[in-house]
């Protein structure tokens, strides 16, 4: 009987300390995606130091509470958006972005 817990993207925004809204989830993937297939998920320069070590310790763990909602996530930011999802950055506002780079 498998009585592992599985953990869906509100959870994970959750954990990583981000909001976790559908909304704002929505929002985090459009303006983080596409992400390079040569680049793992944990190595995206928007994560800080503790997510980054959550999600490597995490992802590690086959059949883990957490891998069902990190591979969601890294599909969704894999995923290229339709031109009417692109958001403008602000590289004033965020100059870790890839685009202002």
């Amino acid at each position: 009987m498998d009585t592992t817990t599985h953990h869906d993207l509100d959870d994970l925004f959750t954990q990583l300390g981000l909001p976790d809204s559908p909304d704002e989830i929505k929002a985090f993937i459009n303006r983080n995606r596409p992400l390079p297939q040569t680049l793992n998920l944990s190595e995206a320069p928007f994560w800080n130091a503790s997510q980054v070590a959550f999600l490597r310790e995490q992802w590690h763990q086959d059949d883990g509470d957490w891998c069902v909602a990190i591979d969601q996530l890294n599909v969704a930011l894999r995923e290229h958006p339709e031109p009417s999802q692109l958001e403008q950055v602000d590289c004033t506002k965020e100059p870790g972005h890839p685009e202002c780079q």
